[in-house]
């Protein structure tokens, strides 16, 4: 296929649940501890709100409850709000938060 017939996918941006908007998101990512687990999806909570995000089997048999988390994921309307289709599922048990948000100020001031 010519390169200008390939379509890129859309950047997965980084996101707090809260400021999600299901009107113009189309991928984001998300870091958040896992309240709840059941056969298709987990509930995910960052402290400025939750979402239930939906994965493949083989990323649900690693996730815990309680775990924390990196989703990466499209986002998909529903009438009353919106969730997550996952894509990739990041375990983030070792992450000092602390220091990650440090870092992400930094970043997001020399940008």
């Amino acid at each position: 296929m010519p390169p200008e017939q390939q379509q890129r996918r859309a950047p997965a941006r980084p996101k707090n649940i809260e400021d999600i908007n299901p009107q113009n998101d189309i991928r984001v990512r998300i870091i958040g501890t896992v309240l709840s687990k059941d056969q298709d999806a987990v509930t995910i909570d960052d402290g400025t709100g939750s979402v239930e995000a939906f994965l493949d089997e083989e990323a649900l048999e690693d996730i815990e409850e309680n775990a924390r988390v990196r989703v990466f994921g499209r986002v998909l309307p529903t009438p009353d709000s919106f969730e997550i289709q996952g894509e990739i599922v990041q375990s983030l048990e070792g992450l000092d938060p602390e220091l990650y948000d440090r870092v992400k100020k930094v970043v997001s001031t020399s940008e």
